[in-house]
């Protein structure tokens, strides 16, 4: 099935439903659908191929929903550009994906003239601005669209997706037309013409949560209304203006909500499901969220990964409630720090060093099994597939399975700290250091060590009007650790150096510390 049919379809069943919103314009299925046949045939007379690579570098708009259902359209495959990556990372990708056709927004028409691989081996670079240096993409549009997606294969290379690229070269993802379909025919119900809701899309459409999301609403028939960025202010004005239903962000994303001044004032009672994740979200973050959104929101932990398109294991509303017997609400309050459980598609289990998997409890490195797992990572001589045997993907993630099958996150495995032979988890130090009153945010990192391989050290942003001593954070630590694992460093830091989606950098955390350590004293 080709993706674009997640368009077509519920299109041609329901041609005047309205299904976007951007910047006051409104879009039925079938005025989408006829922007995205005119630009798929424009592409076509102007030389795109199946197969060949479309790339967009802008932030989120209606345009950018054209060109990724176009390239579908046409056989393309689609590449989400990341508009934060440094200029010698848009080179690799540009480079490295033949990148053949280029969609530029206004702000990064510098960027593009910037970069010799897509001044020079581009062939077709168009301005999603009107007064761009490039031709504008509307005069791409042919005058008739074409009536039917280009028939596709299941493993056709739907969208090229390149990770962060925050410790080594962004990696590209191959995920396929069946991955999609998989993922979105296995999620959500094909539109029927009832009432769906409508989902606020914040989340930048280079990133897995923000592809899926215009896949699957689509789909599913729940009106869409895209944010060109998240900005706090404007997403509590979509929600009251819009009646939003349905919203995804990110940790960061969810605290400057709660912290904006119109929080309190704005009506947020149409708000359904409020779901979350791309990065760990701070405890107190989500124990606040929940005393202070309208009880009726129901709150979703959603984590997945690029590489399984998308989401593999889901906390629901129930697991939220903080509700029941003192004994119930203490178990829920231990679940808020897990991922829960497993989708019905995907199966998982925590593996050891040697390869064996371990039993509920014990830390290893979560395994994943599901048909919609990538095609692979495509290399300079074709595609490299990390799976293990019986088509398992290490997920580089290390956790562990509690006995009722939820599942919690121990930090990524190049981050585990190994002291004097002793596994600690980093996340369970931060969570104890999240739980003191002063602390704002943590982050623990390992430090090289000669007598004990690798000492513990964390990062500390303190809540406004808060002083304590590092001392104090210690020993707050040392009465609910085993000795062995509280920190023995602790800097105070005004923020934490993190990704657009707020995942923290520890490499540049133990960067600062390798500098410090050999500056001159």
């Amino acid at each position: 099935m080709n993706v674009a049919q997640f368009l077509q379809i519920p299109c041609s069943l329901f041609p005047e439903q309205e299904i976007l919103v951007f910047a006051g314009q409104r879009y039925s299925y079938a005025q989408l659908w006829e922007l995205v046949g005119r630009l798929a045939a424009g592409l076509t007379a102007a030389g795109v191929r199946r197969g060949d690579v479309v790339a967009v570098l802008d932030t989120n708009s209606d345009a950018y929903v054209a060109w990724f259902y176009a390239a579908a359209m046409a056989g393309a495959v689609f590449v989400p550009l990341n508009y934060r990556a440094k200029l010698p990372e848009l080179e690799y990708m540009i480079e490295h994906a033949r990148v053949k056709a280029l969609a530029v927004g206004e702000r990064y028409e510098a960027t593009v003239a910037a970069l010799p691989a897509a001044r020079e081996r581009v062939p077709l670079v168009v301005s999603l601005h009107p007064d761009g240096a490039h031709r504008f993409w509307r005069d791409v549009l042919a005058e008739a669209a074409r009536a039917e997606p280009e028939a596709v294969d299941d493993e056709d290379t739907a969208v090229l997706m390149y990770t962060s690229g925050t410790t080594a070269r962004p990696k590209a993802v191959l995920l396929t037309h069946g991955d999609f379909t998989a993922y979105v025919t296995s999620n959500v119900e094909l539109a029927d013409g009832t009432p769906r809701g409508t989902a606020l899309i914040c989340a930048p459409l280079y990133h897995i949560a923000g592809a899926t999301s215009i896949m699957s609403n689509a789909w599913s028939g729940r009106r869409m209304v895209l944010l060109p960025q998240f900005d706090a202010g404007e997403w509590l004005q979509a929600v009251e203006r819009e009646l939003v239903t349905h919203a995804f962000v990110v940790p960061t994303m969810l605290k400057q909500i709660l912290d904006h001044p119109r929080f309190a004032s704005t009506d947020l009672s149409s708000l359904e499901s409020l779901a979350y994740g791309g990065a760990p979200m701070p405890f107190p973050v989500i124990r606040r969220a929940i005393e202070a959104f309208p009880r009726s929101v129901g709150f979703v932990n959603a984590f997945g990964q690029t590489e399984t398109t998308s989401t593999l294991t889901v906390l629901g509303p129930e697991d939220h409630r903080l509700e029941g017997s003192p004994q119930e609400v203490e178990k829920r309050l231990r679940r808020l720090r897990s991922i829960g459980k497993p989708l019905p598609d995907v199966e998982l289990k925590v593996v050891g060093e040697g390869g064996e998997e371990l039993p509920a409890g014990e830390v290893g490195e979560l395994w994943v099994r599901t048909p919609r797992v990538m095609k692979g990572y495509q290399g300079q001589e074709g595609v490299e597939s990390p799976l293990e045997r019986d088509g398992w993907l290490p997920t580089r993630d290390m956790g562990w399975i509690d006995e009722d099958g939820y599942v919690f996150l121990a930090g990524r495995k190049d981050d585990m700290i190994i002291r004097g032979g002793e596994n600690i988890a980093p996340a369970e130090v931060e969570s104890v250091l999240f739980s003191h009153p002063a602390v704002e945010e943590a982050a623990v990192v390992g430090v090289p060590d000669v007598e004990w391989g690798q000492r513990v050290a964390a990062f500390v942003v303190l809540r406004p009007g808060a002083h304590p001593s590092a001392e104090e954070l210690i020993e707050f630590c040392r009465q609910r650790l085993a000795s062995f694992k509280k920190p023995e460093i602790v800097h105070f830091v005004d923020e934490l150096p993190k990704n657009p989606l707020g995942k923290v950098l520890k490499k540049e955390l133990r960067e600062r510390l390798a500098a410090s350590s050999s500056a001159p004293q």
